[in-house]
């Protein structure tokens, strides 16, 4: 990469500047990829290349990681609830740089912007006091982008457009875990789980490092796990560690419903694929604003109280110097 950023057509930043959620992947140290969904809040800095999300310090591992490996991607991959009615899925990789203690300024600049998502920020001394670390204790996750790929819909059928970086060829296949690659947790549960889910994608660490996100569908299950259904050429042949999410939302993500999975993907040489599911989280929000912003502030400090108690701020600080310092 040259020291121009990456600049995506109006048709792309529309949608980025559109989706109410997105999936975000990082890499493990293992060579798998995690997908969870995070709402981008339209963070979108063209002329500088850039895009990004807000997180907390209550997930210092997903943090970890990140500062240890600084490839993630975001897609783009529903406009469900969101202001755009461009059908294309969208998926941008680049190299993350995490703001551990924004400023007090920078986080009351996202406000009005996030309201547009979610509705107006409910105020009094109360709601104050309950969403403080909700709203105040975030962290950014700022994006410089090295690769925009493009389809014409949802579904990533159809010619793809590549902006930045070329595509690399399909990864390689990956070594099995120890613990072998069959599944660990029963399939027709998660097949269930899944089913009532609409919005699902499929996260694999690519050829250059940086997490694919691929729009998938489910086909049935068995023993030997979930049969998935993926557009021609968007699975790289063999068997490799990859993460799936599942969710479900209504608008402004009241009523949010999510399922992350971390297993063994195997693609045989016709595109057949069955993923074997190892691990599985997932949570419903309430169905009411302001039951879920209740949720939302106890749960933030909660989070909050854990990070302080474990140091998580420091310990960050202290990785992402030691990541600074390496050749």
């Amino acid at each position: 990469m040259n020291g121009e950023p990456v600049r995506w057509s109006d048709e792309v930043d529309e949608v980025i500047r559109g989706d109410l959620t997105v999936g975000a992947a990082y890499v493990t140290a293992a060579g798998g990829a995690v997908v969870t969904g995070v709402a981008p809040v339209g963070i979108d800095r063209r002329d500088a290349g850039e895009i990004g999300f807000t997180t907390s310090l209550g997930f210092p591992r997903k943090l970890e990681r990140i500062i240890a490996d600084p490839r993630v991607a975001l897609a783009y991959h529903t406009r469900e609830h969101g202001f755009s009615a461009n059908p294309a899925f969208v998926l941008a990789q680049g190299r993350a740089s995490v703001d551990i203690r924004p400023s007090r300024a920078r986080l009351e600049a996202l406000i009005p912007q996030a309201e547009r998502y979610f509705g107006s920020v409910v105020r009094g001394p109360v709601w104050d006091r309950l969403l403080r670390e909700y709203y105040f204790e975030r962290v950014f996750i700022d994006i410089k982008v090295e690769r925009i790929a493009a389809w014409p819909d949802l579904s990533a059928a159809g010619p793809m457009e590549v902006t930045g970086l070329p595509w690399p060829g399909p990864a390689a296949p990956q070594q099995a875990p120890r613990n072998g690659t069959g599944p660990r947790l029963d399939t027709g549960r998660a097949a269930g789980r899944i089913a009532a889910l609409p919005h699902r994608v499929l996260a694999y660490r690519g050829t250059d490092g940086f997490p694919v996100i691929v729009p998938v569908q489910l086909a049935g299950h068995d023993a030997a796990g979930l049969h998935l259904v993926v557009p021609p050429g968007l699975l790289p042949p063999g068997g490799r560690r990859a993460g799936m999410l599942a969710h479900a939302f209504r608008p402004q993500l009241i009523g949010l419903s999510t399922r992350t999975f971390t297993g063994w993907l195997e693609v045989d040489s016709r595109g057949s694929a069955i993923y074997a599911p190892h691990t599985s989280k997932g949570f419903i929000a309430p169905p009411r604003k302001n039951l879920l912003l209740i949720s939302n502030g106890l749960f933030a400090k909660y989070g909050m109280w854990q990070a302080r108690r474990q140091k998580a701020a420091e310990r960050l600080e202290r990785l992402a110097a030691d990541h600074d310092r390496m050749p």
